[in-house]
């Protein structure tokens, strides 16, 4: 089971690189916020129909929760705007590696800190490692789509 959970995210990942690679080019043609509005919007219907189809009965609704467990979905609109628009100046590959090196030093610091209710995973040499790596790749993946573009110049 634990490597199909990593296929999948694997594949979201994937996913996600096309949907960057998709709406780079529309917010170009239609403009950063109406692109990120129809993302949300196509992205609420198909899943209103997933919680209609499919979504087991809860105890618990979304008034029922804390407050700030809700502040979650205000996230995915900054991360949209900025893919699009850093999309269409570094490209996908270094808009990409750069998201998810922000995603790796955050959940190193929620997992190290316990931070909203996480359970405590301490920082490691191993995850320290991981981070340098990334750093390390992120930097070869921009200096080479920057040396890139200067001898296409």
């Amino acid at each position: 089971m634990t490597l199909l959970m990593i296929v999948m995210a694997v594949l979201g990942g994937a996913l996600l690189s096309i949907q960057a690679a998709i709406n780079g080019q529309l917010g170009n043609k239609v403009g950063v916020f109406r692109c990120a509005f129809l993302t949300f919007s196509i992205g609420a219907l198909v899943t209103a129909l997933l919680i209609f189809y499919f979504e087991p009965k809860h105890t618990v609704t979304l008034l029922d929760v804390p407050k700030w467990q809700l502040l979650g979905a205000m996230c995915g609109v900054p991360y949209i705007v900025i893919m699009v628009l850093a999309v269409q100046r570094i490209g996908v590959a270094v808009a990409t590696v750069a998201v998810i090196f922000g995603q790796l030093l955050m959940s190193l610091l929620i997992d190290n800190f316990g931070w909203m209710n996480n359970s405590e995973m301490a920082f490691s040499p191993y995850r320290l490692a991981a981070v340098v790596c990334l750093g390390i790749a992120l930097y070869f993946i921009y200096s080479s789509s920057r040396d890139q573009s200067a001898t296409t110049e």
